[in-house]
């Protein structure tokens, strides 16, 4: 049996019953994880002190909101999650038996993020109904009318403001960004639908399961324009061009996509920055001189 803290095993019997194997499972950076197989089924677990386990309530809740949208796409249920404030942190949710990415994996899993897309907010605002985090640091959610200005406030500025407390902000981007920020008005559409979004659509944040269909997990989820998901995807790679023919079929975009694409994906350069320092300032640079 793979070790469980006995801190964390306790706190995890009220829900599971009697643990009976625990399993180590990798892939996380910033948390513990594990199969548990117990009295009451299979569940998977992560836990953690610290910054990251004060993340797992806010996961909880964005995962419940994908959930919600009803999408083709499998999103584990959540069973229990607590933050690390005198106890463990953990978050406890169903488990996902892995497989394999069968013929039609990618373009089942285009079709089924449109389809998660189409769950917008109740009353068409961008936000959440609380803060959350992308990886450890903090992601700002307040309820904004106006997209652009959602974008502004809530994702680009509180990430200049966190690199300038780090350090990592040049000043010589100032003025770039300044222009950039003045810009938004007219580079993001005022009004798309209010999509509920994955929030942090890498490679690794999805798997293929037994039955070939996509999974979700470890969202930063909000509602906002639907575009950010996609452009996350496609910063880093990893996703086959069946997924965004798929997409485009069942939901096809605006044109100017492209360029949208490259000012989306500034916000996860800057958070990556960030998190790792000086190896992302030359793609921040890029953007906001095209751009600013």
């Amino acid at each position: 049996m793979a070790d469980l803290p006995a801190a964390v095993a306790e706190a995890l019997r009220p829900h599971v019953g009697d643990i009976r194997q625990t399993e180590p499972v990798g892939g996380g950076c910033i948390a513990n994880a594990a199969r548990i197989d117990a009295e009451r089924g299979r569940f998977f677990v992560k836990w953690s002190g610290g910054e990251a386990g004060e993340t797992f309530e806010a996961e909880a809740f964005g995962l419940r909101a994908l959930r919600e949208a009803g999408s083709p796409l499998l999103v584990p249920e959540v069973t229990a999650a607590q933050n690390a404030e005198g106890h463990p942190g953990l978050l406890l949710m169903d488990w996902i038996e892995p497989g394999s990415k069968g013929t039609d994996f990618w373009d089942d899993f285009g079709a089924g993020l449109a389809a998660l897309h189409r769950h917008t907010s109740a009353d068409g605002r961008y936000g959440f109904e609380r803060g959350n985090f992308v990886g450890r640091l903090p992601q700002h959610n307040e309820w904004r009318a106006m997209w652009p200005d959602f974008f502004r406030s809530q994702r680009l500025v509180p990430q200049i403001m966190l690199a300038r407390e780090r350090g990592r902000w040049r000043s010589e981007w100032d003025t770039f960004a300044d222009r950039l920020s003045g810009r938004l008005d007219e580079l993001l559409p005022e009004q798309p639908p209010a999509s509920v979004l994955h929030g942090d659509l890498w490679s690794g944040n999805f798997l293929p399961t037994s039955d070939g269909r996509a999974a979700l997990v470890d969202p930063a989820a909000y509602y906002g324009h639907r575009e950010t998901d996609l452009a996350m995807t496609e910063l880093f790679g990893g996703f086959d061009r069946r997924f965004y023919n798929a997409y485009r079929a069942a939901w096809p975009l605006e044109p100017g996509y492209e360029e949208r694409r490259e000012v989306y994906n500034l916000y996860h350069l800057l958070n990556h920055l960030n998190h790792f320092g000086a190896g992302y300032a030359g793609g921040v640079e890029r953007t906001l001189r095209r751009f600013g």
